[in-house]
Parts: C-alpha cells; structure tokens; sequence
C-alpha cells in the first residue's frame, strides 16, 4: 500500500525536556491510524509537526511525499484537515456563518455547509452565536469546519473528549464515512473504545516513544492468556485453548450445559497498562 505519511527516527526537544524519542511510523493512504495515549505522551507535538505548525529537532518526516512545511506549499493546508483543542472559530459569528467563511477559504461552493451541519448533528443550531455553544459543541462546529473541503488527511486530536454518547455514535460514523469516501484519518485519543472502534492500526505512545503497533484484533491476539470463559449453570468455568478446553466445550454442548462461550482477550487499555506500566488517564 501507499504511505501519505512517513516519520523516521523522530525526535523533538523542549528547552531541556525531550518530548518525542526516535519515533518511526508509517500510515497508508486510506486508513484511520490512532496513537493511543495518555495525557501528556506526545500526541499532539506529533500531530502539530505533521501538519507543519512545530518545528522538530532530528529526524525525517514526510506528508504526501515531502516535508510537511506550508509556508513553501501554499497547496498543503488545502489537502488536510486539523482537529486540535484551539477552536479558532469567531465567537460573535453563528456557526453558519464561521462555516461559510472557511467556504470562501478553501474555496468550496457554500453550499457544502449543509452537509457538514447534518454530520455533526448541528443543522438545528446553524444561527447560534458561537460563544452561546457549550465546549462540546464548539467540538463540532470545529470537527464540521475540518472536514468542509473533504481534506485527503483528516488530524483529529482527542476529537470526542468532550461530548455525550450519543454524539459520540454520530461523529464516528461521520468519520468512518468520510474514510470510506477516501480520506486518511489520523487520530489521536486516549479513549481505547473509540480506537477499537475506529482505527485499522494502533501506536501505543508512551513517554514520546512508541512501544507497540499493529491492528487491535492482532494486539489483542498477541497479549491475550490464550483461555476461553464458559458460562453455565453451575458459574463461569475458563478452560484454556487446546485439546482439553475443545473436549470440555464438546460435553457441555452434549449435556446441554453451555449457556455462553467467549474468548478473553484483553482490551487495548489491558495491553497498553501491560507493556507501559501505566494507565490511558
């Protein structure tokens, strides 16, 4: 597959603290590719050098083929899309009217506003003055502006941290639709439900350093105790998976017995306390 994005032995310094350390990855054209961590890690100095607004200290990167660097592409902010926690939306404009600003911006018809209002369940909301919305819903006048232009690479940092459940339901479908549609997602997130939920691939980043990647199902995989939990009516019974566990399954089949069956594997915030020492809060 296509790399749209490729990073070797980055680092990146602040004054006399290291932020990142020797960080290598690629991400394919047409994926959703979470770094999963907690506050903290690295996570967002990583999203800010990708999309050219930090400068790193050692190490290559490049979006689309070349280094991430807007000031000599007039072209590259025009291909991506940035979620971050600074809004950058005018308080005494309505949502509408911030949404079709950013139309004449990018240059796309404003009519597309519409569509990115439904999306993120705003189209009832459209002539409210920003600085009337609640935190969560500047989240997605903000998540709405960055997806206006249909961007190739979408950067999303903690996208869904301060919204309700039901919200959050609608923005992942949004974001799993503008994927099938073609665009790359980065995502950022220490919410380990939502990476399983969204990402094809996953970097556990811990201190600046990345201590593993894969997809979800093969890091679950890897990391599991390899038994199978079994309910009957007698309680839960855990055999392990091999000769004697298959023979342990087939009498409860037989007898009538097997009420449940589920292997256990761990959750990704299980492998992440396994291999850090530490938790995704």
């Amino acid at each position: 597959m296509e790399s749209i994005i490729e990073v070797d032995h980055l680092a990146k310094m602040y004054q006399k603290k290291q932020a990142l350390k020797n960080l290598s990855f690629q991400v394919q054209k047409g994926e959703i590719f979470g770094f999963l961590g907690p506050s903290g890690s690295g996570k967002t100095t990583t999203v800010k050098i990708l999309t050219s607004q930090l400068r790193f200290t050692s190490g290559r990167v490049t979006v689309f083929g070349s280094a991430p660097d807007r000031s000599r592409n007039a072209n590259f902010l025009g291909r991506i899309g940035i979620l971050t926690d600074n809004s950058g939306l005018y308080d005494r404009l309505s949502v509408y009217d911030n949404l079709a600003l950013f139309c004449r911006l990018y240059g796309v018809p404003e009519g597309s506003v519409g569509g990115v209002l439904e999306a993120v369940n705003l189209s009832t909301d459209r002539n409210t003055l920003v600085h009337q919305l609640s935190k969560g819903m500047k989240q997605r006048v903000t998540l709405a502006r960055a997806i206006l232009h249909r961007p190739e690479i979408l950067f999303l940092d903690e996208p869904t941290s301060a919204l309700d459940p039901v919200n959050v339901l609608q923005i992942h479908e949004t974001l799993r639709q503008l994927n099938r549609d073609g665009t790359t997602i980065f995502l950022t997130t220490h919410n380990m439900q939502e990476a399983e939920a969204l990402c094809d691939r996953v970097a556990f980043l811990n201190n600046g350093e990345i201590s593993a990647l894969d997809t979800p199902l093969q890091l679950r995989l890897q990391h599991g105790d390899q038994t199978i939990t079994l309910t009957t009516p007698k309680g839960l019974e855990i055999v392990g998976q091999n000769a004697a566990g298959a023979t342990r399954i087939n009498e409860l089949i037989c007898s009538g017995e097997l009420l449940a069956i589920h292997s256990n594997e761990p959750t990704l915030g299980d492998i992440f306390v396994k291999l850090t020492g530490r938790g995704l809060e």
